[in-house]
């Protein structure tokens, strides 16, 4: 059902298969609701589209969407031959506090127009709940699942959501129950309020608590994460499927997506872009232009951009470079750059997912530090055995020596010096203190380990006022 065939960081490149096709995620859906004309669905795969998304509530509430839908089924419904996932209307729950349909009803209903992604009726609580009501929504979510397996008999894939709002140990319960019910698509749900306000370190720790619990071998959906300028970071973190309804709210509301963040088109002069629509019109040729018209071409500018950075993002994959592509993106906005430091208080879970072998180890700044690649080469180098009494290391590399220091590895044997992944890693001569201080903390690891050994270390001004402490 879902093939991985590439791996870097926590991202992979798999396919994912659905009985209208096989889709390559990481992967975007465009959102559509049924009840606005805006963007072809046809016209969406021919910009890049593999799979869409929409609202079967909305469907179900809409007595004649309803009717056809029933009849001919989501896909001629919506005039596509895409796989199409659809939502139950647990975002509707969400503002509105409820809805007039139960849980059985909606999954019969996504089973009986065929849907290729069917999804219960989850209960998400909003961010900072108390934890009594946290654990009562989770609770009726977790029922409702359960009651999902035992009622679906459709061709098409369960999504089991993870809910728990902003209590991690309630999103390690939720993707542990989830997984122990079995689904084959795991959405993270809950958080489309915590992307409107900006609080991507709560996103990620959202991802990151239910990943120590999910199956490695099934594909995470991050509910409401359509803006370019998180991809990278949020299929680092382990997710490969996105929703996008910000394609058509920003254009509505005259907003320019990029990867680095949004524009407001009144305020724009030129359109960095090179989609068919921005080598068409300029900002000021598009303003003049009627608004719903406009609408649509912005539009399609934000999900060729959107379609764009994910391509962008598996290639990255493929290189092996999702690191230094996560670390190029989170400099767009410093609430990116810390949700991204989030990961220092999982580092085993991403440990276990990033490979061993790389070709080049890019220094792009402090968050470099924070790579796998850095705390394994500290570690592994403390097995290194060594038969001498006197061992000397150096930070100068023309001296000769067993060991040589460089930041922000630490301590290297010489023999591996032209290793990965400090041999092959492209580091700036003007270092910031973090890369010293990293490497001075795998240097006293080594020398601890080594207590019963002379130690001479030959030093250079830059180390210096960080090995103050350090006795050899």
């Amino acid at each position: 059902m879902f093939e991985v065939t590439d791996k870097d960081a926590m991202g992979r490149i798999g396919k994912l298969k659905t009985p209208h096709g096989v889709v390559e995620t990481p992967a975007l859906m465009p959102v559509i609701n049924p009840n606005i004309d805006f963007i072809p669905p046809k016209e969406l795969k021919r910009m890049g589209a593999e799979i869409l998304i929409t609202n079967s509530y909305i469907i179900y509430r809409t007595e004649n969407l309803r009717e056809k839908a029933e009849k001919i089924g989501v896909h001629a419904l919506l005039d596509t031959d895409l796989p199409v996932m659809t939502d139950s209307g647990s975002y509707q729950l969400l503002m509105y506090g409820e809805i007039e349909v139960n849980n059985e009803e909606i999954v019969k209903f996504q089973e009986k127009i065929k849907s290729d992604i069917v999804v219960p009726l989850d209960i998400p609580t909003p961010p900072d709940a108390d934890y009594s009501t946290a654990l009562k929504d989770l609770e009726e979510t977790i029922k409702r699942e359960k009651e999902a397996v035992e009622i679906y008999s459709g061709e098409g894939l369960l999504a089991l959501p993870i809910q728990g709002s902003t209590h991690w140990d309630l999103r390690k319960k939720s993707a542990e129950e989830a997984a122990k019910i079995g689904g084959d698509v795991y959405p993270i749900g809950g958080v489309v309020p915590l992307m409107d306000m900006y609080r991507f370190e709560d996103v990620a720790r959202a991802v990151l608590s239910a990943k120590t619990k999910l199956p490695p071998d099934k594909p995470v959906h991050l509910f409401g994460a359509g803006h370019p300028m998180v991809f990278a970071l949020f299929v680092a973190l382990g997710c490969d499927l996105f929703d996008s309804a910000a394609y058509a709210l920003f254009a509505k509301d005259d907003r320019y997506l990029t990867p680095y963040g949004t524009e407001k088109l009144s305020e724009m002069n030129y359109f960095p872009c090179s989609c068919p629509v921005c080598l068409e019109y300029t900002p000021e040729e598009m303003r003049r232009i009627e608004k719903s018209e406009r609408e649509i071409l912005l539009g399609k500018h934000n999900l060729y951009v959107s379609f764009e950075e994910i391509r962008r993002v598996k290639q990255a994959i493929k290189n092996n470079e999702l690191f230094e592509l996560v670390e190029r993106r989170i400099r767009a906005h410093p609430y990116l750059i810390q949700a991204w430091r989030a990961i220092r208080d999982y580092y085993d879970l991403v440990e276990k997912y990033d490979p061993f072998a790389k070709k080049v180890f890019f220094y792009l700044g402090t968050e470099s530090c924070l790579r796998p690649a850095v705390r394994r080469h500290q570690e592994r180098v403390l097995r290194v055995k060594t038969d001498k009494k006197e061992i000397i290391i150096s930070s100068d590399y023309s001296v000769k020596a067993d060991f040589y220091l460089k930041p922000p590895f630490g301590v290297v044997p010489a023999e591996l010096m032209e290793s990965y992944p400090a041999g092959h890693a492209e580091i700036p001569e003007d270092l910031d203190e973090e890369a010293y201080k990293t490497a001075v903390r795998g240097l006293k690891m080594f020398l601890e380990k080594h207590k019963d050994k002379k130690v001479s270390l030959i030093i250079d001004e830059k180390w210096r006022k960080f090995l103050d402490d350090v006795q050899t």
